[in-house]
């Protein structure tokens, strides 16, 4: 089964927050959102707005675009 774009742009998102050294706890807390409702987004179950997109990356130091670009490939 192909993953769709959500859980590509989920699973990209989890890799740079574990490769920062984030529990996903840890990194909700750091970003102020709630871990259930991050937990969602790296299992590509939310269909995130810009605005989350750029809270998320802004906490991992990347932009949007570059997170983005990773899950079209």
């Amino acid at each position: 089964m192909t993953a769709t774009l959500l859980q590509r742009l989920g699973s990209g998102l989890r890799a740079r927050r574990e490769k920062a050294g984030f529990s996903q706890e840890g990194f909700a807390d750091h970003i102020g959102m709630h871990r259930s409702h991050y937990s969602a987004i790296e299992r590509g179950e939310k269909n995130l707005q810009l605005d989350t997109l750029q809270c998320v990356c802004k906490g991992l130091g990347c932009r949007a675009w570059e997170v983005l670009r990773e899950a079209e490939g």
